[in-house]
């Protein structure tokens, strides 16, 4: 997934603040999800949902107003109850390495209690 870096998403230096790149994976995420056939909107609304339980990231270099960003989103593992993704965040004209990350997902029910993956969504993912 590409994304622009407008004034907005910088600091007082023109650099992308730090924090933003969790919003970065979570649209890169949720592009990954449709990507795979799945609507997290439509899940939602069945009552599955996919909350984030752990996040990490590695600042290699900083991203800048006026770049364009590529964010790879990666299936690590899917089982029980839990996803867990890793991601690659890359300038586009240079491929220089800006930031790397994980994160953990639990799937849970309206009532935020933890449940199983279905098969189907498993099967779909690791397409």
């Amino acid at each position: 997934m590409e994304i622009k870096i407008y004034y907005q998403d910088t600091d007082c230096g023109g650099l992308v603040y730090y924090a933003n790149y969790l919003t970065y994976f979570e649209r890169a995420r949720t592009e990954w999800f449709l990507e795979k056939d799945i609507s997290v909107k439509q899940l939602a609304e069945q009552g599955i949902l996919f909350v984030v339980a752990h996040a990490e990231l590695d600042y290699k270099s900083p991203a800048r107003y006026g770049e364009t960003i590529i964010i790879q989103t990666q299936l690590e593992s899917a089982a029980g109850t839990r996803l867990e993704l890793s991601y690659r965040i890359e300038e586009k004209e240079t491929k220089r390495m800006l930031v790397t990350g994980k994160t953990t997902l639990v799937c849970v029910n309206s009532n935020l209690k933890p449940q199983r993956i279905a098969d189907d969504i498993i099967g779909k993912l690791k397409l």
